[in-house]
């Protein structure tokens, strides 16, 4: 594991931390050149597929959903973990699922599941692309759903 401050390739572990559902293992590091600190996250790699609209089957990827997330995010008072516990979340549903592929209908359906639960103005940024609102109309519809659920 390389620094990325100092880029020595000498660390060692400081903390190591499992998330709840043990898929996900976080580690403090610290350079044993510049001692500075910073963490690193580990996964279990699976080769889960996505199916795109049109067929086409590409690999899930973590941080194409990340760069969503980051947008709709954008502005918004929320933390860097907090984005990351959305993702986290987000792909341990996905490789709960039976199948290794998965249609990108669900994937933005479960991220929106998510973000739900964290922001509602960045529930409906990612809802407004996702689900392509072209009208005010439709965006009407999203806030009124939206609304309703709270209650």
């Amino acid at each position: 594991m390389y620094c990325p401050y100092c880029t020595h390739k000498e660390t060692r572990v400081v903390e190591t931390r499992e998330n709840d559902s043990l898929e996900i293992t976080r580690r403090r590091r610290e350079c044993l050149k510049c001692e500075k600190r910073f963490t690193t996250y580990e996964y279990i790699e699976t080769a889960l597929k996505v199916i795109k609209r049109d067929g086409r089957k590409e690999d899930f990827d973590r941080e194409k959903v990340k760069q969503g997330v980051l947008k709709a995010c954008e502005k918004r008072s929320i933390t860097n973990d907090a984005i990351t516990n959305l993702l986290n979340r987000v792909e341990a549903r996905l490789r709960r699922r039976t199948s290794v592929e998965v249609p990108s209908a669900v994937v933005g359906t479960i991220v929106l599941n998510e973000l739900k639960k964290v922001d509602e103005v960045a529930y409906l940024r990612y809802a407004s692309v996702y689900r392509e609102f072209d009208t005010a109309q439709s965006f009407q519809k999203e806030v009124k759903l939206l609304l309703q659920h709270k209650r």
